[in-house]
């Protein structure tokens, strides 16, 4: 079964769709099966993938609104060797549908069930905001990761999301869970983000990600050609850290499938 991941903080500017498609496109590489869904109507993962957000003839809004099934709303040709779901100003739209609609916070999660066995990771690129999209992709998610940068601001919206993230597990997803805290757009000459780095650790243990994404111009410019960062220049200290990431993701879930293969046998 695969695993649907919430690439989500409700800070902006700190990675969260640099992240969705370096680690969808690091993925893909490595040979699994990978469904990115842009959930912000910004749709700048969309354009990141190669997909012209203008001319897509389904979004997730025929998903979430339409009840149009994956199959039928899916972009199967990315620049990142992915699956897509689009994203539009129409998706802004969708949250106002999304209001008469029983249920509406499980739309995205029932929609995703037909497709949960044949994708191995299912990305969601949420918006800077908790409104319903959010909530619709926390409610289907299985955990989260959430990229921040190391700086004290970055520490309060952290805060604020970890409370969100109880809130929302009470009330729609009892098995939601933090996945993993990545930092981002690091630098190490900063003393701030060493220092913040450190309080990272102290604080959540080994849910932050070895892995750290330096601050780089080849990410920055990658998506302007429409291409995540391993397909615009593969040598780059952006595209190796994400394919880092990708491989650290990976180890981890093994281990977590081993642990409860043993824990199967014991009982």
């Amino acid at each position: 079964m695969g695993k649907i991941i919430a690439i989500a903080n409700q800070k902006g500017g700190v990675g969260k769709t640099t992240t969705c498609v370096n680690l969808a496109a690091s993925m893909s590489a490595t040979k699994r099966k990978v469904l990115l869904i842009d959930l912000d109507p910004q749709g700048n993962a969309t354009m990141g993938s190669g997909v012209d957000k203008y001319s897509v003839e389904y979004s997730a809004y025929d998903l979430l609104v339409d009840e149009k099934s994956v199959k039928e709303v899916v972009v199967t040709e990315t620049s990142g060797k992915y699956h897509l779901i689009a994203a539009n100003q129409d998706v802004t739209a969708a949250e106002i549908k999304l209001m008469a609609f029983f249920a509406r916070e499980l739309r995205l999660k029932n929609a995703l069930a037909e497709v949960k066995d044949y994708y191995d990771y299912i990305f969601i690129d949420c918006p800077p905001s908790l409104n319903l999209l959010t909530i619709n992709a926390m409610a289907a998610a299985d955990s989260i990761i959430v990229p921040m940068q190391c700086e004290y601001y970055a520490l309060e919206g952290l805060t604020a999301l970890m409370d969100t993230t109880s809130k929302l597990s009470a009330a729609v997803n009892p098995e939601l869970k933090i996945e993993g805290i990545l930092r981002t757009m690091y630098d190490p000459r900063n003393r701030l983000a060493s220092d913040v780095s450190e309080q990272l650790k102290q604080h959540f243990g080994d849910k932050v990600y070895r892995t750290v994404i330096p601050r780089n111009v080849r990410l920055a410019e990658a998506p302007s050609f429409g291409a995540p960062a391993m397909y615009y220049d593969k040598s780059s200290n952006g595209a190796k850290a994400y394919l880092a990431l990708a491989g650290e993701i990976i180890r981890r879930q093994e281990l977590a499938d081993e642990q409860s293969e043993q824990t199967k046998e014991q009982a």
